[in-house]
């Protein structure tokens, strides 16, 4: 188990012994999903730090009208969410199920405010996470303005998945592309042959899959 834990984000770096402490002071729930289970629903209150220790899990994020979103899959070791736990919202961005057999950590308010609190390692961990995420954020607004469709593509799937994530795909109606991206049709198309040449990504009239989420944030650098 300790081995598990400490290949996960917040306990990169953390000694045998200051885990066993913290596991021995604080209340850690390890929770199982079959595949197809749910995890947790777009819209629920984040009332527990969530880690996949095992398996991997589907999140998709979706538009209000449903006309736009965007699937990805998270292996363990990660966190689902991170940045969904503290602050002015508080609920899943997303719907998360499992893919397969799946090991989930959930860790509580009270007890992860303890830990990040026990040791600055913790603390660090935690902070550079959501640092990482802030500065996406600004990377992404600067993107918008700079001219480059494939930045403003790039600025919608990298702000939608998190670092890790694998088969991501992208699903919308291409005609209503042109008014997500904001670009005429014959501008977009051109984008997307662009990346496409590249090796970054495939798409069809309806998809837009990802093939180098690495070379995708590049863009954004």
């Amino acid at each position: 188990m300790y081995e598990t834990l400490m290949r996960l984000p917040l306990f990169a770096g953390v000694s045998h012994k200051k885990i066993s402490e913290t596991v021995g002071k604080n209340k850690f729930h390890f929770l199982k999903y079959a595949p197809g289970d749910i995890i947790a629903k777009e819209g629920e209150m984040c009332t527990h730090m969530k880690s996949v220790i095992t398996g991997s899990v589907q999140i998709t994020t979706e538009s209000p009208d449903r006309k736009f979103s965007v699937t990805q899959i998270l292996d363990a070791p990660d966190l689902i969410a991170p940045d969904y736990f503290f602050g002015k919202k508080t609920v899943y961005p997303a719907t998360v199920k499992a893919v397969d057999n799946v090991g989930i950590l959930q860790i509580d308010k009270s007890d992860f405010l303890n830990i990040i609190k026990s040791d600055q390692i913790f603390l660090f961990n935690y902070l550079n996470i959501l640092s990482m995420n802030a500065q996406l954020a600004v990377d992404g607004v600067l993107s918008l303005t700079s001219g480059s469709i494939e930045r403003r593509i790039a600025y919608w799937i990298i702000a939608l998945t998190q670092s890790n994530a694998r088969s991501i795909t992208l699903q919308c109606r291409q005609r209503d592309m042109y008014t997500v991206f904001g670009v005429p049709r014959q501008s977009l198309i051109a984008a997307l042959d662009n990346l496409v040449a590249r090796n970054i990504i495939a798409y069809s009239p309806r998809e837009i899959s990802v093939l180098d989420r690495r070379a995708l944030a590049s863009l954004l650098q």
